[in-house]
Formats: structure tokens, sequence, C-alpha cells
């Protein structure tokens, strides 16, 4: 009995320390001695086993159904039979007979220590994974416990982290001890307890970075609208001001470059574009694009995102960035497709534009050199918006009568028909969506959307 009193003493202790239910534990011990009494009295026997809650004795009955006739001998039994479990037994009813337990208190203390053991795993699994969980996309401090193949154990004091090998910024090495920041990227509940996934690469530990060093930024006087990153190599981080009176780039930037450097030494010298934000589109793009500085943006398509930006001729290699990364990277942050050409490459599709023009306006009737010359000056760039043009507009044209007008736009019509347009493929940029807040360009879009380059971005 003391040994029993005992247990009852040590769940009640492990309740209050570790949590663990004391009820569950003695359901499970009970369960236990019940399996270990079928050994002798049959192995579908209906056997019941009860533990007192406040002594801790063990007592187990045998239960059986009282019937006529009897099919099952383990679980059935004959009513004279019963008459000798219980006098008042009838058939229909069931009888109980006690059954000795004497010496079953080793099988209840090794089956306390063995749930306890699971129950004490599960709920550390559980309170690790309430503990992590609602810190996703926080930054967390930890070291390098070990590796496993290309990905990073970190061990975070109660808990252990991965950082995979895609969460690495890539030209970053370290050794076992080292320690490191990254944020928590997901928290997931796996068979062996809660997987916690950290990330160096997401935009959001360069976010974070930013809160940590800008204190504009913690206090929301500065916005981080978005960002787009090559990790390790280039990030443009798009900024905007709350405040008139505060410069969210030179906010970012800090005294002589102090606060951009700091980022920049964590996340191993990655370039650092300080864009900003725009609400118009054109200036967004010009902006996005830095360090390289554009001439003009006109918007193509306005329903797919496609816009062309042109730059000075000594500005093209640095619009596009090596291997296309810096384009790429405006690409994703504006969330359109932008096709940069130089001064003269413009310069040069703009005379082959006329020049083809001029060719196809020959065969059209009513159309003569002189009049050739007038349509082009005119800003149109094909047959097909000449065959859609209204008689009133074409007679505006110097030289253009209202005769000459019809025979054109019905030429035009003709050969329309016998040529129909084919539309191109658009691409749209491989990554993210625009970023919220960008308007995008009016229905129609106009011949050329021109603006003077902005600040455009600083860079760390």
């Amino acid at each position: 009995m003391g040994q029993n009193k005992d247990l009852i003493t040590a769940l009640d202790q492990i309740e209050r320390e570790k949590g663990v239910k004391k009820e569950d534990v003695l359901v499970m011990i009970e369960g236990a001695i019940a399996s270990a009494l079928r050994k002798h009295h049959g192995r579908m026997a209906n056997i019941i086993c009860v533990i007192d809650r406040g002594t801790g004795a063990i007592s187990a009955v045998l239960r059986k159904k009282v019937v006529e006739v009897v099919a099952d001998a383990e679980l059935e039994i004959l009513l004279n039979d019963a008459k000798k479990w219980s006098k008042t037994a009838e058939v229909g009813t069931d009888v109980d007979r006690d059954i000795p337990t004497a010496g079953f208190e080793r099988i209840a203390a090794q089956t306390a220590k063995q749930v306890l053991i699971q129950k004490i795993r599960e709920i550390e699994r559980d309170n690790l994974y309430e503990e992590y969980k609602p810190k996703e996309g926080e930054m967390v401090t930890g070291s390098v416990h070990r590796f496993m193949e290309r990905n990073i154990i970190v061990e975070l004091g109660k808990a252990e982290a991965i950082l995979p090998v895609r969460e690495q910024i890539r030209r970053e090495r370290y050794n076992i001890g080292d320690r490191i920041r990254a944020v928590i990227l997901k928290v997931d509940k796996a068979q062996r307890g809660p997987q916690v996934v950290l990330s160096r690469a997401t935009p959001d530990f360069l976010r974070r970075l930013f809160e940590m060093e800008v204190p504009e930024v913690s206090e929301r006087v500065i916005e981080i609208v978005d960002i787009a990153r090559d990790p390790g190599f280039r990030a443009k981080v798009v900024v905007r001001s709350n405040n008139p009176k505060v410069d969210a780039v030179g906010a970012c930037v800090g005294i002589r470059g102090s606060r951009i450097r700091s980022i920049m030494n964590e996340l191993s010298g990655e370039r650092i574009d300080l864009i900003p934000f725009s609400p118009e589109t054109s200036t967004f793009i010009m902006n996005a694009i830095a360090p390289g500085k554009a001439n003009s943006v006109r918007i193509i398509d306005p329903i797919n995102r496609q816009a062309e930006v042109i730059v000075p001729n000594d500005q093209l290699a640095l619009t596009i960035g090596r291997e296309g990364q810096n384009i790429r990277l405006a690409c994703r942050l504006t969330g359109w497709s932008l096709a940069v050409k130089s001064e003269q490459q413009k310069s040069d599709e703009v005379q082959k534009s006329k020049e083809a023009l001029r060719t196809m306006l020959e065969v059209l009737e009513g159309i003569g050199p002189k009049t050739a010359e007038v349509i082009i000056a005119a800003g149109f760039a094909d047959i097909y918006k000449l065959a859609d043009m209204n008689l009133e507009y074409l007679t505006t044209l110097q030289g253009v009568g209202e005769k000459t007008a019809e025979k054109i736009i019905e030429s035009a019509k003709a050969w329309v028909a016998d040529h129909p347009k084919v539309e191109p493929v658009l691409v749209t940029p491989t990554a993210a969506g625009p970023v919220e807040g960008v308007e995008g360009a009016p229905e129609a879009a106009p011949a050329e959307a021109e603006a003077q380059p902005a600040a455009g971005g600083k860079e760390g």
C-alpha cells in the first residue's frame, strides 16, 4: 500500500511541475494491468482495473454476461455459475468477480515510467511549438551546432533549428560555434518534435535588419513598402516616409552611410539600392532601375504591365547589370516587364520603323511620297492604325484633302483585310507581382510618358 501511495504522491508532483495530468497516467496504468491480467483469464476477457485516486490501491474484476447458452466462455456465463459470483444474478445482466492484483505494483511502476517519459516529451514538443509558432517572421540569434549535409543546425537555446541551404546566403561559410542571425521562416509539427526553419535569404530578414538599425523604420515613421533580393549580391528596398520632414532614403543611409553599412556587413557585403516610393508608375519605374538613370519611360501595355525604358547610351550596361541582375530585380520590385533600350538603340529602331512604314505605305493607293512623309511625321506606327483612323483627323494633316483621306482609309482597310494582325506574345516578370500601392497606367497608353528621373536610389 505504501508503494502505491508513493506513486500517487509522485504523480501529483509531476502534474504540478511538468503539466502531465495524473488522471491520464492512471488510466494508462489501469489499461496495462488489465492487459497483463488477460494473460491468465483469456485474451478477450472483459477485465476492469481500478486504481484508487487517493490511496493508490489496485483492484480488478472479471466481468461476464449472464446467458442461457454460452457462446463465448471468456465473455459469457451460465446463470447457475453466475449465482456463485452474485446471488442476485439474472439472465441478461453482468456479474463481476474480484481478481487478485497482488504483485502488479511493479507493472504499475514500469507503465507509469514509460507513460511519463512519453507524455513529458509530447508536452515539451507542444510547448516548443506554441512558443516558436507565433515567432514566425521574427529575428533570432543562435550558434552553429552541427552540419547536416549542406544544411546548418542552429542551437537556439531550448530548441534546435535548421537553416536549409536554399535559405542561406551563398557566399557565407560557418564553423561550429559561430553566432548566426536569421529570421524564423516557419514552424512545422514533425514526428520528432517541432521543426523550426530559419532563413537569411528571405526579404523579411533584410526588413528586420532595417528595423534594428534604423529607429525610424521600427517606429513606423519610415515604411518599407517592398523588397526584392538576390541574397548576398544585391537588394532593392522601396521606402516611403510617413512624415514630410523625414527623408526616407537619407534616414536609412545614416550619417556617412553608417546605418546601411551595418546592414550590408551582416549580409556579407550585399549591395542595397534604396528606392523612393512613388505612386506614379513611370516615376516609380525610373527609381527602381537605380543605379541606372532613365531619360523616359513609355507604358506599352498597361493591362499586361509592360513598359519601355530609354536610358542614355553610357547607362545601358549599368541599368541592365551583371547578367541582367539589376533590371531583373527592378521587374520583380515593380511587377512590370521592362524593356531597356539606349538612346541610340531607340533612334535606330525608330528609323527602321519609319523606313518599314514608308515601304508599306507605297503599296496603298492615294499615297505618294510626300503624303507618306506627312503620315509618318504624324506618328503613325503601322497601317493597322491608319485603317482605324477617322476621316476628320486625316484631313487635318497638311496636304490631305477629304477625297485623298477617303482613298487612304479604304486602301488601308483593304490591306488589313488581306493581312490580319497577329498579337505578340507578352512576357511578364518572372517573380513577385506588383508593389502594393503602385497605381496602374491610364487605360489608353500615352505615346510617350516622359518624366525627369527622380533621386532614383542611393546605393549603400
